[in-house]
């Protein structure tokens, strides 16, 4: 209220202040103090609340304490099932998911990375080129499929009927697709989630397994496919689509009603598309994408050599530090890492005979292809990191965002209007049926890419921390003319067929050659 000087949260602490991580300004060189005052941008819901003073030691996050409830009541619940329901989840392909032990997200790299997101053309933008998770990551990190039915249809005003029809639900509104994550994980037998006083994490979750399997149907009929149902649409809602908050997204209910073709579905290639529209949402995937890629950050710890999916050879390496200064130390650390140490072909290696998931989803990689997840349909394009085939990077018309279509914005849940997806973009979901359009390369070298690259993001990604200025796109094109006929990096680069190589790239210095 007017005058009384707590309407705006004042000192008394009655209101929850959102914390802000920092955006380096353009002009700003490596950070080796906090700045005084900066534009900043919010963080997740899921991490602001909780976040204490810049430098001072934190514990678990709060997105990843979520996480990790949200990993224990899955894996509860499955263990809880009967052996003809896991073998029918084995069927549909989200066994090898399901098996993985829980991830705590790594959110300060996640917040790092989503900084450097471009929206535009859907890729990380950094020091040495364009970076982008694709349709191989997904599959060799999560084992969910990225092949098959695109993940679409209609959206609907309301959900109502469907939810208590095939879930026996109800919706936490009548023009809504969300319900109460506590209401389902309450019909499959979990309604109390919260460790008791005393309890070990080995007794709490033999409790809750025991409280899952006592309530789950232990024969087939109607009463087990409606477990069944319940229990995608909470992996489905809370692990590979996941949104911010307590409910669970009902979207793809309809595709669960023939429980036989639920196997069908691409959903590691919808996970794509809703990381690439939401990025920081999900929880591992994207920190093991940068692990796989980016070892030299040191922000993973190797863990089960040769265990599939990946997800399982990784944990995070816990930091005490405040969330700001590991942001601000990421961000310093990506801007200095050279060209040579990023792994472009972290997989070369890899049996892929014991990855069934990677051979069928195999016709996928390495395409530009439009993706999608209903009301989300993005593209990959894939042709920005030539790289990751073993190719050189051509120089290529860098995307803008033209589309067709208006999709409404992140909020839209289908409440508007009844929305055909298959109909509103068919041509992009004729091109995912076509399998995209294979990505080739005939370029003999990179200096060409490297130039149009620091032509259009130069100002964006280059700086020299000595002055503390950035390069203008003409200086930084003048200096890479020069560069690129002086020096040059080995980088281990493997064609497809299997035999290493090595080239010369030439390439802007990092911030710590510049010194």
């Amino acid at each position: 209220m007017e005058g009384d000087g707590g309407g705006q949260g004042g000192d008394d602490g009655s209101r929850r202040h959102k914390k802000m991580i920092r955006r380096r300004r353009l002009g700003e060189g490596t950070s080796t103090a906090a700045p005084e005052a900066s534009p900043a941008v919010p963080m997740e819901e899921d991490v602001s609340a909780m976040m204490p003073g810049k430098d001072d030691p934190v514990g678990p996050k709060k997105s990843e304490l979520r996480s990790q409830l949200g990993w224990s009541v899955v894996r509860v619940i499955y263990q809880g099932l009967p052996d003809f329901q896991m073998t029918r989840l084995e069927e549909i392909g989200f066994g090898p998911f399901l098996r993985l032990d829980e991830l705590t997200p790594d959110v300060a790299l996640i917040q790092a990375l989503k900084e450097r997101w471009d929206p535009e053309c859907h890729a990380f933008l950094l020091p040495w080129g364009h970076m982008i998770p694709t349709l191989e990551d997904v599959a060799r990190i999560t084992g969910l499929r990225v092949d098959g039915q695109a993940v679409t249809g209609v959206t609907y005003t309301s959900y109502q009927e469907m939810v208590e029809r095939l879930l026996g639900l109800e919706v936490t509104r009548e023009r809504s697709s969300l319900v109460l994550r506590t209401r389902l994980q309450a019909s499959l037998g979990v309604a109390d989630a919260r460790h008791h006083t005393g309890e070990g994490q080995a007794e709490y979750m033999a409790r809750l397994t025991a409280d899952a399997r006592a309530a789950l149907a232990e024969e087939e009929g109607a009463a087990a496919d409606l477990d069944l149902r319940r229990f995608l649409i909470l992996v489905i809602g809370e692990l590979i689509l996941g949104t911010r908050g307590d409910p669970v997204s009902c979207r793809c209910l309809l595709l669960l009603e023939d429980l036989t073709q639920v196997g069908s579905y691409a959903w590691g290639a919808a996970l794509l598309a809703h990381l690439f529209d939401s990025l920081g949402t999900s929880s591992g995937e994207t920190g093991v994408w940068a692990y796989c890629h980016l070892p030299s950050l040191g922000r993973g710890v190797p863990r089960r050599a040769g265990a599939v999916p990946l997800l399982q050879r990784w944990r995070f390496c816990r930091d005490e530090r405040s969330l700001w200064r590991q942001v601000t130390l990421i961000h310093d650390a990506l801007d200095t890492v050279p060209f040579g140490h990023v792994q472009w072909t972290p997989y070369i290696k890899e049996d892929d005979a014991t990855q069934p998931w990677v051979e069928r989803g195999r016709p996928y990689f390495g395409r530009d292809i439009w993706l999608h997840c209903f009301n989300t349909v993005v593209p990959l394009h894939h042709r920005l990191v030539a790289w990751t085939l073993g190719l050189h990077q051509a120089v290529v018309e860098f995307p803008t965002r033209q589309r067709s279509w208006e999709r409404p914005g992140r909020s839209f849940r289908g409440i508007q209007q009844v929305t055909d997806w298959t109909v509103r973009v068919r041509e992009q979901l004729d091109d995912w049926e076509r399998r995209g359009k294979e990505v080739v390369s005939e370029a003999a070298s990179d200096e060409d890419y490297f130039r149009a690259y620091a032509r259009k993001y130069g100002a964006q990604v280059y700086k020299v921390p000595t002055t503390g200025t950035y390069f203008t796109a003409f200086s930084l094109f003048e200096f890479l003319v020069d560069y690129a006929t002086d020096l040059a990096f080995d980088c281990s680069l493997t064609p497809r067929d299997g035999s290493p190589r090595s080239r010369a790239s030439s390439i802007p210095p990092s911030s710590s050659e510049t010194m």
